[in-house]
């Protein structure tokens, strides 16, 4: 503990490094305030009344805006249209020409890239604003007595505006700031619910007169963290060996195949087929119930894909993420790329010939270390449940698992990192005696966000 003191001194005397922990800080108290400022004309006091009825979609986008959503703020969408956006473009550089282009012309692509999801984000915002003022506001009775067209219209303005805002800030972040921008607003949304959550739990053991069980979810909440750490930073080491040239008399590591293992992570695909899988199983309620009047189906689909904690949705939320983890792995590395990359760096797999057979071995490897991927993903994703079931109350049961715990984890790993690279630039200890901070992202893998 004092030497992590002495390092927290030595990070502080940093002017570059305390500036931009500062101005980080700034920004997402702004973020944060953001978050109470309510819609014009909008009836907060409805809001706050509990109807029971908030299904699981609501609960994540309420996580991530760190309650902008269920307040009905200006910055009530968050940055998720943005999170939406990136995804697409993702997906779009897998099957359009145009966009594979932008995406191999370096600085200037990524600038071009940067700006079509920009633009994506609106269109997404201008989508999903009218929907979450028909289907959220107005269903909370917080709508305006008769709102009128122009209300309407700037309301939508307003809140597509609050998103752009927020990823504004995320960026600002990331460029002045300590980096991960748009992952650390969104971790701070999510650990923002986290001290109200456990007071509530606190209270109810403090209630009951049994303190035990709370620490017991106490320390079982720091071993699922402990897991979660050892599965993100969970690496498949494949040996590479790379060519040398010659410099002088001497033989020099050629700066392109300085690795001497190509790192494969067991949890390539991160949060999204979490994410993916909640939005599939939480869509057609929401779809069905506003077209429909059947209250036998309804209820139906309520019973089954609208209670978070039933055995059935648990059962299909497990095979949705493993579909999804197989999915998303094959959108993020590719075999036949990183096959072509080693054979032009001149590095090569040993006992496996470059080109074609080093993709199947790389491919073959993948497919091996997704199946436990996945599966730990699927436990992740039901942990809220079987947390529900011990007797933790719902807020509290949320950070047991699903995206929060990958979130938190992955985010604080990578900020860890960012701080060191600036400390040892400054040849000093890390903020971790005897170690360094490796980020959840390797040379194979894109962000997440």
């Amino acid at each position: 503990m004092k030497r992590l003191i002495q390092n927290l001194k030595k990070i502080w005397a940093v002017e570059e490094l305390r500036k931009r922990i500062l101005y980080t800080l700034l920004l997402i108290l702004v973020y944060r305030l953001g978050s109470f400022v309510i819609l014009p004309g909008v009836n907060y006091e409805n809001l706050t009344t509990d109807t029971g009825q908030q299904n699981m979609l609501e609960s994540l986008l309420s996580l991530f805006s760190g309650g902008g959503f269920t307040n009905a703020s200006f910055m009530a969408l968050g940055i998720m249209p943005y999170i939406s956006a990136s995804i697409i473009m993702q997906l779009l550089g897998m099957a359009v020409p145009a966009v594979q282009k932008m995406q191999n012309e370096g600085e200037s692509g990524r600038k071009k890239i940067n700006n079509y999801t920009r633009i994506l984000t609106i269109i997404i915002c201008a989508l999903q604003a009218p929907s979450y003022l028909k289907l959220y506001v107005e269903s909370k009775g917080a709508m305006p007595i008769e709102p009128s067209s122009f209300w309407w219209s700037q309301t939508i303005l307003v809140l597509v505006a609050g998103s752009m805002f927020a990823v504004w800030l995320g960026e600002r972040i990331t460029e002045k700031g300590i980096g991960n921008g748009i992952s650390l607003l969104i971790t701070v949304g999510i650990l923002s619910r986290l001290p109200g959550s456990f007071f509530a739990e606190f209270g109810k053991s403090l209630e009951a007169g049994n303190l035990i069980i709370l620490v017991l979810e106490v320390v079982v909440f720091m071993l699922i963290i402990l897991a979660t750490i050892l599965i993100v930073q969970g690496v498949r080491r494949i040996p590479l060996n790379t060519a040398k040239r010659v410099v002088g008399a001497r033989g020099a590591a050629d700066s392109a195949g300085a690795r001497n293992y190509l790192p494969i992570k067991v949890n390539s695909s991160g949060v999204m087929p979490i994410i993916f899988a909640q939005a599939i199983m939480t869509i057609p309620l929401m779809i069905y119930s506003g077209a429909s009047s059947d209250t036998e189906s309804i209820g139906f689909l309520q019973s089954t894909l609208g209670d978070i904690y039933g055995l059935s949705y648990n059962i299909l939320l497990c095979v949705l993420i493993i579909i999804f983890t197989y999915f998303y792995t094959a959108i993020m590395i590719n075999p036949m790329k990183i096959a072509d990359d080693l054979k032009r760096s001149g590095g090569f797999i040993p006992g496996v010939r470059p080109g074609e057979e080093t993709a199947e071995h790389i491919d073959d490897v993948v497919s091996k270390i997704t199946f436990p991927g996945s599966l730990f993903l699927a436990v992740i994703a039901v942990l809220p449940a079987i947390a529900k079931l011990a007797g933790v109350n719902d807020g509290f049961a949320m950070f047991f698992g699903g995206t929060s715990i990958l979130i938190m984890v992955g985010v604080v790993l990578d900020t860890l990192q960012q701080i060191e690279t600036y400390t040892l630039n400054k040849h000093m200890d890390g903020l971790m005696e005897g170690t360094r901070v490796r980020g959840r992202r390797g040379d194979n893998e894109l962000s997440g966000f």
